[in-house]
């Protein structure tokens, strides 16, 4: 008999991993709860304390309110699934987050959307405009990629992540969104502010009046104001501990 087949998952990673297992878990739920998930075909990922080389993304074909801790794929840097684990994952995923992760060791999570609002925002010329407090907050962050069909080139990685540079947010254009974080907390808080802005915005331009847009002073001066959420590293635990709280109320058993 296969030993992997009678240990669990928690028994067969470091106290570490299975951490990263549940926050990525987690993340995964509060997609779902936000209904930011488009079936499988988004994805998140985050990389291993202590195995820079590996991160752990969501296997292809379970829908996000079915990720948990033990179903979560870890690859290494050339797409090789690495055991435990009877999953595989999604091409286009691995090409996104694999480029993501090689080109910048401060990145450890990276959350990848298709909201109806991102691409929205993602297919105007202008991109994401200065006109609520939710967009300042996070725009000056704000870089872009030009589309060149589904993410399934190992090309493309270079002009991406070429394209994203040192920032920290990515409207792929015609396609969505990505954002990143030395945390979980700060992916997931930039993403959570940059949809509500996509919202806003084009809720805003359905009104039929002209839009009040700030300029770039102010856009500096809100985004400064609120960059603490993403740099006060005690801010973020605890801002954290409250949102899996949250998941631990809303969707049980993502950290089995």
């Amino acid at each position: 008999m296969d030993d992997h087949a009678t240990i669990s998952v928690k028994e067969q990673v470091s106290e570490q991993e299975w951490k990263a297992r549940c926050d990525l878990a987690a993340l995964y739920r509060l997609a779902f709860m936000h209904g930011w998930d488009d079936l499988f075909f988004t994805h998140i990922s985050m990389r291993i304390p202590g195995e820079p080389e590996h991160f752990l993304l969501n296997p292809f074909g379970l829908l996000f309110e079915d990720v948990t801790a033990s179903n979560l794929v870890k690859v290494d840097e050339e797409g090789n699934v690495l055991p435990p684990s009877r999953y595989g994952i999604n091409p286009a995923g691995f090409t996104i987050h694999s480029a993501v992760h090689a080109a910048r060791p401060d990145v450890h999570v990276v959350m990848h959307l298709h909201t109806d609002q991102g691409v929205a925002v993602s297919a105007q010329k202008r991109g994401l405009l200065p006109i609520s407090q939710l967009a300042m907050n996070v725009m000056k962050d704000v870089a872009y990629h030009g589309y060149e069909g589904i993410a399934l080139e190992a090309e493309e990685k270079e002009r991406l992540v070429g394209d994203l540079g040192e920032k920290n947010l990515l409207i792929l254009r015609n396609h969505g969104t990505l954002t990143c974080g030395d945390h979980p907390f700060a992916a997931y808080t930039r993403m959570y502010l940059l949809e509500r802005a996509c919202k806003v915005q084009t809720l805003a331009q359905s009104g039929g009046n002209d839009l009040i847009e700030w300029d770039t002073k102010m856009q500096e001066r809100v985004y400064g104001q609120g960059e603490q959420a993403f740099t006060n590293d005690l801010f973020k635990e605890i801002g954290w501990a409250a949102i899996r709280g949250r998941v631990d109320r809303q969707s049980p058993g993502y950290d089995a």
